[in-house]
């Protein structure tokens, strides 16, 4: 009888985790496959929430635990991080030896779960690949895991392209949607009463979600743009901001501290999270009046909601856009101004017609099957697609 096909699945954070966990539940409950579950970085800090144990409240079993966070704030803490969590997965992935290794993303983390599979000869699947994100460090390790990834799952026919641009054979490239959608499809959302009593929390009106990750590439400073986002706050004194505190990129701690002692001078009407969990961070996206910050959540996943994102700067730019999303320069004002016009009743209006460019909500389905199909011999062996070449009119010929 042939063993169950090994599918090791790597989350580092919060919202990587909630964009997984219907693809966890599949392959989980698969009789073909055998889930391995390697949870490492934010997951296993207090800092931002111990989230690993809502994975275990979810009734996963986790099969390694990948220690590799520093306590420092920079690029060079993060390379550092990038080297330790090499060698972590070196040690659960030679333990664990699994079929196939997937994992979600641009983050430091998966650079390092990646590149480790593929000295391991592991083929890799990548999910949310061929996206551009002009403010962040995140383009380059997404374009990287691509090149040592072997299949392919995007979110957009448009990233799909893209991969296969860079080299990818196209019968390995798939476009499935982004899982956020299904997570929401799938997800029982709570009611205003009901998140209200789950985040002890007074849920009133206009309610402001608001989430500012580090902007790790360009000119953009993130305390800068937290200092305007907050003054622009400061126009909204009746509003209810539930603001989830920022990742574990270079930068993030500073900004952590800033939005503290923002949140220490405020009167009232805030609650900071380090994690919401995903059924109550995505009932409150469902919620709010308005989306405000620079998560791709107000990109992807919001719209879905039909609740209005105020995009703060250039960390998202690249990701195509719903008709709900409203672009802000890093100036106060342009803030205030957009976040006023994302409350009208106009543009709430309108935007309840608009179309979501990443999907339908099907995705964990498509990608179950096409983990359990692939050929793995064939994966483990990376060859170059070339472009068919251009057609170029002979002038000449033409001429005569």
């Amino acid at each position: 009888m042939n063993r169950a096909r090994r599918i090791c699945v790597v989350t580092g954070t919060r919202a990587e985790y909630g964009l997984l966990y219907w693809l966890l539940r599949e392959i989980r409950d698969a009789p073909d496959l055998h889930l391995q579950l390697v949870v490492c970085a934010a997951h296993l800090c207090a800092e931002h929430g111990m989230t690993v144990e809502q994975i275990e409240a979810d009734g996963f079993t986790i099969d390694a635990r990948v220690e590799m966070l520093l306590a420092g704030d920079s690029g060079l803490a993060m390379a550092k991080s990038t080297g330790l969590g090499t060698i972590g997965f070196a040690d659960a992935f030679g333990r664990l030896r699994p079929d196939i290794i997937v994992v979600l993303g641009d983050r430091f983390e998966m650079l390092a779960a990646a590149q480790c599979a593929m000295l391991m000869g592991i083929p890799v699947a990548h999910i949310h690949g061929g996206e551009t994100t002009a403010g962040a460090v995140d383009d380059s390790i997404r374009h990287a895991i691509t090149k040592m990834a072997s299949l392919h799952f995007t979110a957009t026919e448009q990233f799909r392209r893209r991969v296969i641009q860079m080299g990818e054979p196209p019968q390995r490239v798939f476009n499935v949607g982004a899982p956020g959608l299904e997570q929401i499809r799938r997800t029982r959302l709570l009611d205003r009463k009901e998140l209200a009593q789950a985040l002890d929390f007074e849920l009133g009106s206009p309610l402001f979600l608001v989430t500012l990750h580090p902007v790790t590439r360009g000119p953009e400073d993130s305390l800068a743009t937290l200092e305007a986002l907050c003054r622009a706050l400061q126009e909204f004194p009746g509003a209810r901001i539930v603001w989830t505190l920022p990742n574990a990129d270079a930068g993030g701690r500073a900004l952590r501290r800033a939005v503290e002692q923002w949140a220490a001078d405020r009167p009232g009407g805030l609650m900071l999270a380090p994690s919401l969990g995903p059924r109550n961070y995505l009932s409150l996206l469902r919620l709010a009046d308005v989306v405000i910050g620079n998560s791709s959540s107000g990109i992807i996943e919001a719209p879905a909601l039909g609740t209005p994102t105020v995009n703060i700067g250039s960390r998202q730019t690249g990701r195509p856009r719903a008709a709900s999303v409203i672009d802000s320069a890093v100036h106060s004002g342009a803030i205030a101004a957009a976040i006023g016009e994302a409350l009208s009743p106009g543009f709430q209006h309108r935007i309840q017609e608009g179309e979501n460019p990443y999907g339908h909500g099907d995705s964990a389905a498509t990608m179950l099957r096409l983990l359990r199909e692939a050929e793995l011999d064939d994966l483990v062996s990376k060859g170059f697609y070339e472009l068919p070449e251009p057609r170029i009119k002979d002038e000449r010929r033409e001429a005569v």
